[in-house]
């Protein structure tokens, strides 16, 4: 019933950015915390960023000054800006959010697809 809509990947050069976004459809749902993950082949998925539903963000240690989480409630939708973009930040990107089911009278965790980031040397 609802799915995580990514978008906003792509190739881009060392030192470039790029704009995430992830949409919670349809937008009829209660939302806790939103955020980012990624896996680069080979290795496990980590966290990137994440954000309450308040907007007290949270990053990795390997982001932070670089990349920039935010969220519009009213649009169920979160955000990632990511400046000065790195090789190693090579990955598939995956939206997670945590999303009131009424069914199991607590919140699941939903994830994305995914979408693919590359950054070149």
């Amino acid at each position: 019933q609802v799915h995580l809509v990514e978008s906003g990947g792509g190739l881009v050069q060392a030192g470039g950015s790029l704009r995430l976004s992830c949409a919670a459809s349809p937008n009829i749902f209660t939302i806790d915390t939103m955020g980012w993950y990624r896996q680069a082949p080979g290795k496990q998925r980590e966290l990137v960023a994440d954000i309450t539903s308040s907007g007290s963000p949270n990053y990795a240690e390997s982001v932070k000054g670089r990349f920039t989480i935010s969220r519009d409630n009213a649009k169920n939708t979160v955000y990632l800006q990511m400046n000065n973009l790195k090789p190693e930040d090579t990955a598939v990107y995956y939206c997670n959010a945590d999303i009131w089911v009424q069914h199991y009278n607590d919140f699941y965790e939903y994830w994305g697809q995914g979408t693919q980031v590359t950054v070149s040397s």
